[in-house]
């Protein structure tokens, strides 16, 4: 049976972990990086806003599941984000700049996040991440079909493990799934329990909340 083994999740005021119950606030203007990331994320500097909540969620939801990945420790995981606009703010600063450029010439960082599954990317390369990394567009509650996807690849033993979810521009939101679970490990909740919540379409707060009640083994209808 699949299950979820973690949830991590930000917005431009929180961040947390389901499964571990914590809770953090912080300011905007100073990204947290320090306590999310396991290392040092030395291009951190060069991400764009939607790539850095994304590494930031697939961080915390890892730590969650209590998975150590690295470059130097790599880890047969793939992962498979959505949202509803696609690249669409980086299409705008990208194109922004081109326009003070004088058309001529823009900057190649703001070119490579022109891609919706540059995000994602950043994620992989940084945690080391070696299975399946997909974007799946879709603006109706997309959320679902990540995690759709994402278990359809567990059970075709694309990988071993998956982690699935949105970044949004104002928030990120990821979840680690597997499909056997070992000796010594906790399920924060099923499969099932968690396209459940997520078919509400509720904001962030609220699906946070409702995952918390499942940790705490409390029935979500």
């Amino acid at each position: 049976m699949i299950g979820i083994y973690g949830i991590g999740w930000i917005s431009r005021e929180e961040y947390g972990c389901i499964l571990k119950e914590t809770e953090e606030s912080y300011n905007d203007s100073v990204f947290p990086k320090n306590k999310i990331f396991p290392f040092s994320y030395k291009y951190f500097g060069r991400l764009d806003h939607v790539s850095r909540l994304t590494c930031a969620a697939v961080a915390l939801a890892l730590k969650d599941a209590g998975i150590e990945c690295s470059p130097e420790r790599k880890h047969d995981a793939g992962i498979i984000s959505t949202n509803a606009s696609g690249s669409f703010e980086a299409d705008m600063l990208y194109f922004k700049d081109y326009l003070d450029s004088g058309r001529t010439l823009s900057r190649g960082n703001l070119f490579i996040y022109t891609l919706p599954s540059s995000p994602s990317g950043e994620a992989a390369i940084y945690f080391g991440l070696q299975g399946p990394l997909l974007y799946i567009a879709g603006k109706n509650n997309s959320t679902v079909n990540a995690l759709r996807t994402a278990a359809e690849m567990l059970l075709g033993k694309e990988a071993s493990v998956m982690l699935a979810g949105a970044s949004e521009a104002d928030h990120a939101i990821y979840f680690v799934l597997k499909g056997e679970c070992k000796t010594g490990e906790e399920v924060l909740c099923s499969y099932d329990d968690a396209v459940k919540v997520l078919e509400k379409d509720l904001s962030l707060k609220e699906s946070v909340n409702e995952f918390q009640n499942l940790r705490k083994g409390i029935k979500v209808s």
